[in-house]
């Protein structure tokens, strides 16, 4: 069914949390029907965004301005003068970029980054899609949800007026490479490339997968290096623990050559196949940030998560309320996180693979794999293309992730 062109902006950034559902969103909007050339993104100059975007096929324009710090001080002053300041320029060129791009809907995905292309849709009277990423909203996407057509939500109960609940966008790519490869390959994929050991040997241990960002967390760290420690002995387990940059030199340790007798036990600095740990692991121990849970619902992996406990409002232990409630979770306290809290956590569910499958079923219960899609609907109807056009464009399928299911 042929159609008008449609013109979508999206705006926002500044870290991977924002822009990569943005970039899910885009991709689902082209799987849909749309051409790259009909998206655009607004962000900013100093955000991740400006290398993302491009690599996956989409052009954006960029923004000064920077994020206003909540500390008082001097220093913080100084700061913010410059940063309302940076601000102000790029709402000037915004509202320029929106009056020569003169899209059908703005996606505001909220931060610093998206506070200039949001406000010139208001300023334009464009209409707006809130685009969410954590139970509790932002401050820019609260302040500019009252004047939103749509509010998606990622979770039940997200802070934000005329919410319809979609889930948070993951990646086709992410999505895709988990559907592509069963728990076992995975396992086998984990052992080949980490511990050159034999796969029938690692069918018989749990996985734990350990992970906190690419800069790690280091009360994390620290608790899970001397829990392995404490469980030298142990021959039905293997930690998988991702260190994180910055504690690399005091946590990273050299890779067995082969399976030991006992616990099996690796450090890697940073992670480039999170798939293929997220399909593979029995278990996670992790922060609580929004891509992050989405991920593990989506995929069914049972989790104990460590909300950052500098988290903007608290927003990664509302994060976790919906996944812990069903089941999928448990949540832990970030000044709890000791060796001792750790053992008593996790030793009991690591021994007990009844308890996994069941953490897995109920961590699925609440996976929204198809979040992207969701929102791509979302967008097309707030911009003028009707429910009987869409029926008709290509949907991507991602709604059939299967959860992890037992133990290997």
């Amino acid at each position: 069914m042929s159609r008008q062109p449609c013109r979508v902006l999206i705006t926002g950034g500044g870290t991977a949390g924002h822009t990569n559902p943005g970039i899910a969103v885009a991709e689902s909007l082209v799987k849909m029907g749309l051409s790259p050339e009909e998206i655009r993104f607004l962000g900013g100059e100093r955000g991740n965004e400006k290398a993302l975007v491009p690599a996956a096929g989409f052009d954006i324009d960029l923004l000064p301005g920077r994020g206003i710090r909540r500390s008082i001080s001097l220093s913080a002053i100084r700061d913010n003068v410059g940063a309302v300041t940076g601000l102000l320029t790029g709402l000037g060129q915004a509202l320029r970029t929106v009056r020569t791009v003169r899209p059908d809907v703005v996606v505001c995905l909220g931060g610093y980054a998206a506070f200039a292309g949001s406000a010139a849709a208001v300023a334009t009277r464009t209409p707006l899609v809130i685009s969410e990423q954590n139970a509790r909203a932002s401050a820019v996407n609260r302040l500019f949800g009252r004047f939103a057509t749509v509010s998606a939500l990622p979770f039940p109960g997200t802070d934000l007026p005329k919410g319809e609940l979609t889930g948070n966008p993951i990646r086709a790519s992410v999505v895709e490479a988990v559907q592509s490869v069963d728990q076992g390959e995975a396992r086998r994929r984990i052992a080949q490339r980490l511990w050159s050991a034999e796969s029938e040997a690692l069918s018989q241990r749990v996985i734990l997968a350990v992970w906190a960002g690419s800069l790690g967390a280091t009360r994390i760290n620290e608790a899970v290096a001397g829990l392995a420690e404490r469980w030298d002995d142990r021959s039905d387990l293997a930690i998988y623990h991702i260190v994180g940059r910055r504690d690399w030199e005091r946590f990273g340790r050299e890779r067995p050559p082969s399976e030991p007798a006992g616990l099996l036990y690796v450090t890697v600095d940073y992670e480039d196949h999170m798939a293929e740990i997220l399909r593979g692991a029995d278990v996670a121990l992790c922060r609580a940030g929004a891509s992050t849970v989405s991920e593990l619902s989506a995929v069914g992996l049972p989790s104990v998560l460590v909300p950052l406990p500098i988290a903007t409002r608290d927003h990664q232990r509302a994060n976790t309320a919906e996944l812990a409630d069903a089941g999928g979770a448990i949540t832990l306290n970030d000044a709890d996180v000791t060796i001792d809290s750790l053992e008593a956590v996790l030793g009991p569910l690591l021994a007990d693979r009844e308890r996994i499958s069941l953490m897995s079923a109920a961590a699925s219960s609440v996976g929204r794999p198809d979040a992207a899609d969701a929102v791509a609907r979302i967008v097309a109807r707030v911009a003028g293309i009707g429910e009987a056009e869409t029926a008709n464009w290509e949907v991507s399928g991602k709604g059939d992730l299967p959860g992890k299911g037992d133990v290997s």
